[in-house]
Order: structure tokens, then C-alpha cells, then sequence
């Protein structure tokens, strides 16, 4: 079998990008999360006229384990689609393209006949293959798997899940052995259903998150699927982030609308915040905190064990960016509020922290799932210590909030320690983003700036801009430029001795959330 790399084989595609009207005034994001699905309309001006969500059921069948019903985020994404055009009062012939974005490494697998997935989705937070990465870790194989994927051995990314379904769902083995199977990312369990099975393809970002993609040559590799155990007859075709690919069915309530951009949703991010540039970085608060800086069009491997990964591009070129990858950010917030029920909505939580002056010494490490970059240590246990006789509810919601500013600091360290160079501003989105009290103590924590987008779904922007772009909604990265403005600036104010103090106080309790299971 062979692969030909991305950059030099003619993808089989839909060449034609049709005429953008004046009628088409809108790009509809398709933003499907780890916790919700959201569709956004965007106008010609980058800004938001309507949004529907819906979230959907998490399910944890085991401890370390997280699934997702697949026909479940498929229903709740297209009802969010059929809603936010109700909302806005168009017609599908008013929307120039489709974008998605999604939840990256969460895999499905699912039969080609029918469409059916033969098991739950397995969620990119779900721990059930460590032992399997440590064993592929003892025979030495990662050094193989990194130079290739830029990515480090770890039940977060997609392959070691897909393996898992084959050997587990009775007779899935040998209905992939006979190209029964199709497997992908959320992006591509989507775009199969929204085409009805016409279109069987994932984008370059998401492909990057499988550890079956070399991200060097731009192709799936041979070697990656034998170490797996993944039949190549399974795997989707790969396109470009900004690229059309097909159209949405006419049996469903879209149109034929065209689908012409897709990314993971951090490089969606990464791209929706400007951040094309060597050097340019941006932080997203979302269920996990995933801090990416594009590093340019060379590979380069991180010394300080941070994910390398292809960063979304509309130039049809492979682009990369190091990722620090924090598995537990907003969810700390839904902790507080599921398990603890100290809050009634998520949006509760900043006033229940400035209740309080300070954190009076308590320190929380959400490991929940174990901890990502740069610890990568999937046996690490969440951690509440400093507790006393007068600690209140706000205390402990103060530091929920900190331990996601100091978990974006620790991936921010290894990431300068990579470049050599400091950061002059930290570029922000996502739901977290919004809280005035944790952008601030980010910026304390960090030393640096921090910069808030007025458009703070970025993620949805970003996808929008892709495939606004291959459609010709719009002319140019530079007309993009132009359309952002009033950002929200926050200027470290606390003293460099005292933030000091409390990164110290916070390695000291990684480290025991580290050897909590010794």
C-alpha cells in the first residue's frame, strides 16, 4: 500500500466553489464540543448574529472511562443547525458555507453500510488504554511514534482508543479485516451524516490527533497502523482545513449548503485569534485549557515533552504549532457545581470567589483524569489540601479558578523553555475566558499580558474564517485582520515575589497529586 503525502497528490474533491452572491450574507459554524453542540451564525463582519446549543449526555461507565452517545452529538448538532437559522430568520440559500470544529481526539467507529457506530464514542479525556501506552512505552516505541506524529504515547489521542473498540466489541476485528469499518474524529462522524455517507474525510488537524498521521510527510503511516493494529481500509481521506469538500444532503433541512472548513477545535481557535505567525500564541478555556504557539512551516520536536501539532492554514500547506494540553479547565467549574453543588450554573462561580480575598492557603490540583502537558502522568490524582477550620465555599472556588491560571503557566514555562523567547501577550477565548477574576490572576500568575477578544468564541470564528475563505465570503487573510478591535487587556498587578511564591506553593502540590497512588 502506499500513501502519497497531502502536499503532492490530487485529493478526490469537489473543485468547484460555486458564485458568492450578495445574498449569502452568513457562515454557519458548526462548533461540537465536549460537552455541547453549538451552531453559530456569523455575518460578513465576523460578528455573531445567532447561536443555538444543546448540551448532551456524558456517560462514565467505569472509573477513568468517558463515552459520548455518537447519534446523540450527530441529533443535537444538526437540531443546533435547523435552530440557529430559525433564529436568525434565513433560508439556507443565505449561508455562503458550513465550518466545523470539533472535540479532536474522541474517536467513533462505525459500519459503512449503515451508519451505525458499533460502540459509544471514546472521549479524548478517557483513561481505559494506559496500561496499553505503557506497555507500548516499555518496548520503546515512542521515540518512533513522536518523530513521526509530534505527539507522545497517551490514552488522550485517538489510535490506542480505536484499537481498544476492535478488541473488545465482539466481531469488530473482522468486520474491519474485511473494510466493513469506517473510524473518525468528530469532525468526520459529522460531515459522513451531514453528506449521507458520501464524504468520508477529516482535515489535517484532526488527522494530526490520531497518532496514525505523519505530520511530517502529511500522510497516513503504514508503520503507525501496524504498531496499532488499525486496518488502513478504515480511515478517512484527508483535505486541507480551508478546502471545499462536499455539501450538505438535500434530505436534511440545510440545503445542499457546502461544507468548506474544518479544524480541531484549538487550531480552529488558534487561527480564529490571529495567530498565523511563528511566535503568536493564544490560550483556550474550554472543558479542558489547551495553550498552542504557532511555531511555523518546519517540524520541530519539543525537548520538554509538549504535543507538536499541524495548525489549521489556508494556504494548503502544512503549518505546526506546540500544543500544552490541560485536560481539567472549565470542567474544574462543573465539578464544583455537579459534584459539590456549591454553585447552581457555571456562571455562578466568579462571584462566589470574590466572596473571599484569597484562596487562605487552599490549593486545588483537578487531576481528575490524571495530568496533561507537560507532566503527561495519567496516574495523577486530584488534590484539595489547606484546608481549615474556617475555610469557606468561596475558598474553594477561588482556588478551582487559580489552578487553571497556574496549569496554562505551567505549559506556558515549557513552552518558552522550547523557544528561548518570552511571550509578550497571551491571546484568550473560550467560556472561562469571560471571568474577569480569572484573566486577571492569569495575568499575575504569568507576568505578561493577557488579551481578550470582544468576539471571545473564536473556536466558532476560526472555522467560520476557514471556510468563509475557501468560499470566497471573503477576500483575504487581510480582510480578516482588519475586523478585529476591542480587545480587553489585563496587566499583571501582582508583585513578582508574591506570584512566585504561589507557583512554588502550587509545584509542591502537583507533586503529591503526582505520587498520590504510591
Amino acid at each position: 500500500m502506499s500513501w502519497q503525502p497531502l502536499a503532492r497528490h490530487t485529493v478526490h474533491m469537489i473543485d468547484w466553489l460555486g458564485e458568492v452572491t450578495s445574498e449569502m450574507a452568513y457562515i454557519l459554524s458548526l462548533d461540537q464540543g465536549t460537552t455541547s453542540s453549538r451552531a453559530i451564525l456569523f455575518n460578513q463582519q465576523g460578528a455573531i448574529v445567532a447561536v443555538a446549543q444543546h448540551e448532551f449526555e456524558q456517560f462514565y461507565p467505569n472509573p477513568g472511562w468517558v463515552e459520548h452517545d455518537p447519534t446523540e452529538i450527530w441529533t443535537s448538532q444538526l437540531s443546533c443547525a435547523v435552530e440557529v437559522l430559525g433564529k436568525a430568520g434565513i433560508e439556507p440559500r443565505d449561508v455562503a458555507a458550513i465550518g466545523i470544529t470539533n472535540q479532536r481526539e474522541t474517536v467513533v467507529v462505525w459500519e459503512r453500510a449503515t451508519g451505525k457506530a458499533i460502540h459509544p464514542a471514546i472521549v479524548w479525556q478517557d483513561r481505559r488504554t494506559a496500561a496499553f501506552c505503557e506497555q507500548l512505552k516499555a518496548s520503546g516505541a515512542e521515540e518512533m511514534v513522536s518523530s513521526k506524529t509530534g505527539l507522545v504515547l497517551d490514552p488522550y489521542f485517538s489510535a490506542t482508543k480505536v484499537r481498544w473498540i476492535l478488541d473488545n466489541v465482539p466481531g469488530a476485528r473482522a468486520k474491519a479485516d474485511r473494510g466493513e469499518l469506517a473510524l473518525g474524529t468528530i469532525d468526520t462522524w459529522l460531515i459522513w451524516h451531514l453528506t449521507n455517507g458520501a464524504r468520508h474525510v477529516t482535515d489535517t488537524t484532526n488527522a494530526s490527533r490520531t497518532l496514525l498521521f505523519n505530520i511530517v510527510k502529511g500522510e497516513w503511516d503504514d508503520e503507525l497502523l501496524k504498531l496499532f493494529g488499525i486496518p488502513a481500509s478504515m480511515l478517512p481521506e484527508v483535505v486541507w482545513s480551508s478546502q471545499r469538500v462536499g455539501e450538505a444532503t438535500t434530505k436534511l433541512a440545510l440545503g445542499g449548503l457546502p461544507i468548506a472548513g474544518i479544524a480541531g477545535d484549538q487550531q480552529a481557535a488558534l487561527f480564529g485569534q490571529l495567530c498565523w505567525q511563528k511566535g503568536e500564541a493564544k490560550n483556550t478555556y474550554g472543558t479542558g485549557c489547551f495553550l498552542l504557539q504557532h511555531v511555523g512551516t518546519e517540524f520541530v520536536r519539543s525537548k520538554n515533552r509538549l504535543i507538536t501539532t499541524v495548525a489549521a492554514s489556508a494556504n494548503k500547506k502544512l503549518e505546526y504549532a506546540f500544543e500544552g494540553s490541560i485536560f481539567i479547565g472549565g470542567a474544574v467549574v462543573q465539578w464544583l457545581r455537579d459534584n459539590l453543588n456549591l454553585i447552581s450554573t457555571s456562571g455562578d462561580v466568579e462571584a462566589l470567589a470574590r466572596s473571599v480575598d484569597s484562596t487562605d492557603g487552599v490549593v486545588f490540583v483537578p487531576a481528575f483524569v490524571g495530568l496533561g502537558a507537560p507532566h503527561w502522568d495519567p496516574h495523577a490524582a486530584g488534590l484539595l489540601i489547606g484546608l481549615r477550620r474556617g475555610t469557606q465555599p468561596g475558598h474553594i472556588a477561588r482556588a478551582a479558578l487559580e489552578s487553571i491560571a497556574f496549569q496554562v503557566g505551567d505549559a506556558l514555562k515549557a513552552i518558552e523553555g522550547e523557544t528561548g523567547t518570552p511571550l509578550g501577550a497571551l491571546r484568550v477565548d473560550g467560556g472561562a475566558a469571560v471571568n474577569d477574576l480569572l484573566m486577571q490572576f492569569q495575568a499575575d500568575v504569568l507576568g505578561v499580558p493577557v488579551e481578550r477578544p470582544q468576539v471571545t468564541e473564536t473556536t466558532a470564528l476560526g472555522a467560520a474564517w476557514l471556510a468563509g475563505l475557501a468560499s470566497g465570503f471573503w477576500s483575504s487573510p487581510d480582510e480578516l485582520r482588519r475586523q478585529r478591535q476591542g480587545d480587553v487587556r489585563f496587566e499583571p498587578r501582582m508583585a513578582k515575589e508574591d506570584a512566585a511564591a504561589r507557583v512554588k506553593q502550587w509545584a509542591r502540590a502537583v507533586e503529591r497529586a503526582k505520587n498520590w497512588s504510591d
